[in-house]
């Protein structure tokens, strides 16, 4: 907090005011935001079996389908966030919310496997730029001392997205009328809710401080001060960053990839099959179903809390990530071992390391990145990485098509697992300044804040 630090103690305690009276602001908006955005994305997996009742659907196309939904976001992730620095970040997401919603309600008119392809595929190019779009954001309104909890407030979003999107999806599914389905009034009711959502953030959210009637000249100067002091520092740290270009070819930035792949192929292989493990325990319906499926992700919140509060206190954030990459692979790997019960119990042992992996990552290249060159660096590392969503439902959706078992699938994604949390720990070699990555943000308190 360099401009706290050499203004005296009572700007520390004006910015700290001002970043609390921001975080008030901001914060519960787009955590909503992210619980909808999480939703719309997710919920196929509970309407997969009435996809293959009504339509016929196969696991292959299933998968597929769930995954094309990557393909769409990564090709348009650094484009939207790109252009969410010339429009504002006002205008820009309450786009990206309008038109994913919109999409999302299209499902409705499912009747073919091309027709799914293609709005899955859509929801993707609509909905791409939302996350790093938020990453961004909090780069331009926190300063490093508030950044990191503003992300694990953020993140928590898609914990509570996971646990309300089996009771919610499930309630939903059991809707019928006006000769729709289950599976259609819940597409229906989930994407028009993102369509009102969009008209909140357009009344709500201020692209930049200096745009915020609710702030004061005098909030908008000490924050403006501390963020530009902040950005000084980087840029004396980090000459060889001035080009985007060569930041971009920077090997940080492929590792960053390699490790948000990892975590993307675990969230979403458990996520979009959870509920089919699920229902192999018994004959369970769709209601129960969403519930059972909320408990990995109950459990992954208090993970989430846990791991952060230790790495608040014993700061090295690459030893906790890796030791959470451990854990996921240990889970995933037992998953395969025993009956549909088992293997419900471990993939909630799993989720206790892949969620934990996920909320602790995103501090390390936040710091690590100059902010004139983030919103392509950020929108790269999430779109790329972001593609574990397509191969995981894609490769598990075959492999249960042609042997009857998704157990290969869990096996390989587990090994990715235990190779990115070694991995991780060379991002401790390659800091600014020779402190390291994580002198840089444990110090600075992406993790320490959490």
């Amino acid at each position: 907090m360099p401009a706290a630090q050499t203004s005296g103690a009572s700007s520390a305690v004006t910015l700290a005011s001002v970043v609390l009276k921001v975080q008030r602001r901001v914060m519960p908006l787009f955590v909503v935001m992210f619980i909808v955005n999480y939703i719309d994305r997710v919920n196929i997996g509970f309407a997969r079996q009435q996809l293959e009742s009504d339509l016929g659907f196969g696991a292959a196309a299933y998968g597929l389908g769930a995954g094309l939904f990557f393909i769409g976001y990564a090709l348009c992730e650094v484009p939207s966030n790109i252009l969410m620095q010339r429009f504002g970040a006002r205008v820009w997401l309450t786009r990206i919310m309008l038109t994913w919603g919109l999409v999302a309600s299209a499902m409705v008119f499912v009747h073919t496997e091309t027709q799914f392809y293609v709005l899955r595929f859509l929801l993707g190019v609509a909905e791409a730029g939302f996350f790093p779009g938020a990453v961004l954001y909090f780069t331009q309104w926190f300063p490093a001392s508030a950044r990191g909890k503003a992300m694990a407030i953020f993140l928590s979003g898609s914990a509570i997205a996971s646990i309300l999107s089996g009771p919610v999806s499930g309630s939903l599914m059991q809707l019928s009328g006006l000769g729709l389905s289950g599976w259609q009034w819940m597409f229906l009711i989930e994407g028009l809710f993102s369509v009102l959502l969009a008209f909140v953030v357009w009344r709500r959210l201020d692209s930049r401080p200096e745009d915020a009637q609710w702030l004061s000249d005098d909030e908008k100067q000490v924050l403006k001060t501390s963020l530009d002091g902040e950005q000084s520092a980087r840029e004396r740290g980090a000459p060889g960053h001035r080009s985007g270009l060569r930041l971009l070819r920077d090997p940080m930035i492929a590792l960053f990839c390699f490790l948000y792949f990892s975590i993307s192929l675990t969230i979403y292989g458990a996520t979009f099959w959870m509920p089919s493990i699920i229902m192999k325990m018994g004959n369970i319906g769709s209601f129960h179903v969403g519930l059972l499926n909320s408990v990995p992700w109950i459990i992954s919140v208090v993970a989430m809390y846990i791991f952060a509060s230790c790495a608040a206190r014993w700061p090295n954030q690459q030893a906790w990530a890796c030791s959470a990459f451990v854990i996921a692979s240990i889970g995933l790997f037992a998953s395969t071992s025993g009956g549909p019960v088992f293997a419900f119990i471990a993939v909630c042992f799993a989720a206790v390391g892949f969620k934990a992996a996920s909320s602790l990552f995103w501090p390390i290249p936040q710091s690590y990145l100059d902010s004139r060159v983030a919103a392509p660096a950020i929108a790269l590392i999430n779109s790329v990485g972001g593609l574990g969503g397509f191969v995981a439902p894609t490769v598990l959706g075959v492999l249960e098509q042609k042997t009857g078992s998704i157990e290969g699938g869990l096996i390989v994604l587990g090994a990715v697992s235990l190779i990115a949390g070694f991995a991780v720990l060379l991002t401790r070699r390659h800091g600014r300044g020779g402190g390291g990555v994580n002198k840089l943000n444990c110090t600075a308190s992406p993790c320490a804040s959490r």
